[in-house]
């Protein structure tokens, strides 16, 4: 794309959509949003860098393949679910809580580090769909 105003625009457009998917992955385990909502506004920022500025700029810029988000965050994700069994007897998949909130954050649980593995293979997956898509062209 030759759009001096969509390059510009994206340019601006990247930070502010990835600080507003970080609000909304902070926000799911309270409220509607969470991993997989945030994840897919991250990826949507990156396509829009992609599209308007090539590629290869946007992959220079991400700087590791998004196919290696995927096992991360499935790691994550799982440890999050396991951890309850180890640290507290407690079944698969049950919140625990740290006992005093985070500012900004509030509390921290299970919960969050689930959704932050969520949002890293939703952003992996969706990321590496539509690069290979756009490579077949």
């Amino acid at each position: 794309m030759k759009s001096i105003i969509l390059k510009t625009a994206s340019n601006y457009l990247l930070p502010l959509l990835l600080l507003f998917s970080l609000f909304i992955l902070l926000r799911g385990h309270y409220l509607p949003g969470g991993g997989f909502v945030g994840g897919l506004i991250a990826s949507i920022a990156f396509v829009l860098h992609a599209f308007a500025n090539g590629l290869q700029t946007t992959k220079h810029l991400l700087r590791i393949h998004p196919g290696f988000l995927m096992p991360v965050g499935l790691s994550v994700a799982f440890l999050a679910g396991i951890s309850p069994m180890f640290l507290s007897g407690l079944p698969f998949m049950t919140g625990i809580w740290f006992p005093e909130p985070i500012s900004v954050v509030g509390m921290i649980g299970s919960a969050l580090f689930f959704d932050i593995g969520v949002y890293l293979v939703v952003i992996g997956i969706s990321l590496t769909i539509i690069f290979t898509i756009t490579e077949s062209k």
